[in-house]
């Protein structure tokens, strides 16, 4: 018969079963997986590839999980089975009945089906309640000029904004959009480039000791560096709001190669307040293509004519 542990040695062996379910469960720690990770011919890790970050986890915790940072396996299938479930009954034909779905068909839809890696219940990690801290009063007026989509007149051009005009500076940061959510990323020994998929967004991010500069830009001035295996790329002087931030906002994000599979992916939205997010970027064996956007550039042309017929009509906005 063996030998029953005594209480101490019952102890212990908790303890360190816990610090190896920790290690284990890890994308962020120093530990590596038994897979090596790819390298660059100058050594650092590789990060070239087409990288998948959709994900059925929201950004900011959902009511029902209220102070549980991570799920359980079982609550993790749940959700997946839910999302599954939301696009079977918008295939059905009944989008009346899908909340927030007044705009787009399944066609247009491809939030992915899976959690995050950790099985996270938001992609905000900080605060520790996982939702963005509250917005200032000027805060709240941010974005009321929602384009095609608000309620305001379109007398002209102006009246619309950069994601009306396929301008938008989407996938800065990378939180998993309705549909599109793929990035590649091309590296140099001085320069990593993101091309993301929605919108075109491109941004080419010097690597090394180059200042800021001091012109604003739609996808904000970025400059890279390493922190051990891990790029740390800093974002400021943005030209309009991005990820509901302020023109003032510095963005850092931190990309590390966790195994052939995974990129780990973490930034941290400065405005002043703080707000840190976590993400899972899958290998993607598919190519990027091509978006088009605006299909021979007639979309505000188009909205423009239709925002008359209905003023002639005396039907208005809805």
């Amino acid at each position: 018969m063996a030998k029953v542990p005594s209480k101490k040695w019952k102890s212990v062996i908790v303890l360190v079963g816990t610090l190896m379910l920790g290690l284990m469960s890890s994308l962020w720690g120093t530990a590596q997986t038994s897979r090596e990770v790819p390298r660059t011919a100058w050594g650092t890790p590789g990060f070239g590839g087409v990288w998948d970050y959709r994900s059925v986890t929201p950004l900011e915790r959902p009511e029902q999980f209220a102070d549980k940072a991570v799920l359980t396996e079982e609550e993790a299938a749940t959700v997946e089975r839910e999302r599954a479930a939301w696009v079977e009954r918008i295939d059905a034909g009944e989008n009346g009945s899908v909340p927030g779905n007044d705009i787009h068909t399944r066609v247009f839809l491809d939030f992915g089906t899976r959690t995050v890696a950790d099985r996270r219940s938001s992609l905000i990690i900080d605060p520790p309640n996982g939702r963005k801290p509250p917005m200032t009063p000027e805060g709240e007026t941010r974005g009321v000029n929602a384009g095609s989509f608000g309620s305001h007149a379109l007398e002209s051009l102006e009246d619309f904004n950069f994601s009306d005009r396929c301008m938008a500076a989407l996938g800065v940061p990378l939180i998993p959009l309705a549909y599109n959510s793929y990035v590649q990323l091309f590296q140099t020994e001085s320069h990593l480039v993101m091309l993301v998929e929605m919108m075109h967004t491109t941004r080419f991010i010097p690597i090394g000791g180059l200042p800021h500069g001091t012109v604003r830009q739609r996808r904000g001035d970025s400059r890279g560096h390493w922190e051990g295996d891990t790029l740390v790329v800093e974002t400021t002087n943005f030209e309009y709001p991005v990820a509901g931030a302020s023109r003032a906002a510095t963005l850092i994000e931190r990309f590390r190669r966790v195994d052939p599979e995974i990129l780990a992916y973490e930034f941290t939205m400065h405005d002043p307040a703080t707000w840190t997010a976590r993400q899972t970027l899958r290998n993607h064996a598919q190519p990027i293509f091509e978006y088009a956007c605006h299909e021979g550039n007639y979309g505000l042309t188009n909205m423009l004519q239709i925002a008359r017929e209905a003023e002639a009509t005396g039907r208005g906005r809805r």
